[in-house]
């Protein structure tokens, strides 16, 4: 390293490496060693162990009280309104607008027990009235499409087992004491045996009895077979199902979207840059912050979207309406036509982008929901 250093002292100053000057020359100045310009450095004073000065033990710290709980949630910040492509909305312009809402919790009750049932509610009154964090106006996107769904399946009881379930439920039903729930428990015991009995007395309780106890004995033997299975190789027939389609469910509604990105100028570029960072930044969750470090104990809900199809100023007189929705996946495409290309500007912009947006609601679609306002325009939701 010395033999380094001083052949540098002899180079001219433009020649010597920058990065080395910073790195070496600045942090590393013994006594004598020649600088860049060929100036003999002054020496570097020397203290020895007498001339030192003895430091002071420091004083530890006293110990502070605990404190509660003072973790922070990260706030959204607002930000302007953005809009692709850059050109002037007129009152018949189709579009759609994106809102940027602050997620609120559905405040669920749990210190009460009356109250907790109470407290259940949907997000759709949850965000009426809620201040907007910004907007994005997009132009519609091609092949837009709804789909409502409900859950509805398959449900079926045998005779014996809805006999079985009157008798239950009449035991369920005899009274509040526990006197009167052996009683009824008793008396459905006894009915059952009678309906045995008479049902026996028939050829066709006959065929069901033999049945029965033939499955049972069967597989006791190391057999794998049913009751009903018996039953149909024996006699053809089956219990009736009575199968009904039953509804059982609700299914929350989901949109894709896909937008094709291509800047123009240099402005529309940044918007697109923009639109994408903040929608990728909205739907990220954010962590708990404690006197300003990020504590990652807990995790924030990222923000959620309001959806509007646009005409204009007004709301689109046809096409669905939305419920208050989580953006999902936000997926770009920065070779939409299959090749790289850019433009030569300071942020190499693409040429052409394609951006998809999944959606999905946070609440369910009810019957009530098309009395309202937004259920009343167009084909509702």
């Amino acid at each position: 390293m010395a033999d380094l250093l001083q052949n540098l002292g002899g180079l001219p100053a433009k020649k010597v490496n920058n990065a080395f000057q910073e790195v070496v020359l600045d942090k590393v100045k013994p006594a004598g060693l020649v600088n860049v310009t060929g100036n003999a450095l002054p020496a570097q004073k020397t203290t020895t162990t007498a001339d030192a000065e003895t430091p002071k033990p420091a004083s530890k710290p006293k110990p502070t009280a605990p404190t509660g709980n003072k973790q922070e949630i990260r706030k959204s910040s607002k930000f302007k309104q953005l809009r692709y492509p850059n050109k002037e909305i007129h009152k018949n312009t189709d579009y759609l607008q994106i809102d940027v809402l602050q997620y609120k919790p559905l405040a669920l009750d749990l210190t009460q027990k009356n109250n907790t049932i109470r407290s259940l509610k949907t997000s759709k009154g949850n965000y009426k009235g809620e201040e907007i964090l910004g907007s994005i106006l997009l132009p519609i996107p091609q092949n837009i499409s709804s789909t409502n769904s409900t859950g509805w399946g398959e449900d079926s009881i045998n005779p014996f087992a809805a006999y079985g379930l009157g008798l239950a439920s009449g035991v369920m039903n005899s009274g509040p004491s526990l006197g009167e729930f052996f009683n009824s428990l008793l008396s459905a015991g006894s009915e059952i045996a009678s309906a045995g009995g008479s049902l026996v007395n028939s050829g066709e309780a006959q065929q069901l009895s033999n049945a029965f106890f033939a499955s049972k004995a069967v597989n006791l033997l190391g057999g794998n077979t049913s009751f009903e299975g018996v039953l149909a190789r024996s006699t053809g027939q089956i219990l009736n199902p009575n199968t009904e389609l039953l509804f059982n469910g609700i299914k929350l509604r989901s949109f894709n979207f896909s937008f094709n990105l291509a800047p123009r100028n240099g402005d529309e570029a940044e918007m697109v840059k923009n639109i994408i960072r903040t929608l990728k930044m909205s739907m990220s969750p954010s962590t708990t912050i404690d006197k300003g470090n990020q504590t990652g104990i807990f995790l924030q809900s990222p923000n959620v979207f309001r959806l509007k199809y646009k005409t204009g100023s007004n709301n689109h007189q046809f096409l669905n309406s939305f419920v208050v929705a989580a953006l999902t996946n936000v997926q770009v495409n920065y070779t939409g036509s299959g090749t790289y290309m850019t433009y030569d500007d300071g942020s190499k912009t693409p040429v052409h982008m394609v951006m998809q947006l999944s959606f999905q609601e946070l609440s369910p679609v009810y019957a009530e929901d098309y009395d309202t306002e937004s259920g009343k325009t167009g084909v509702g939701y």
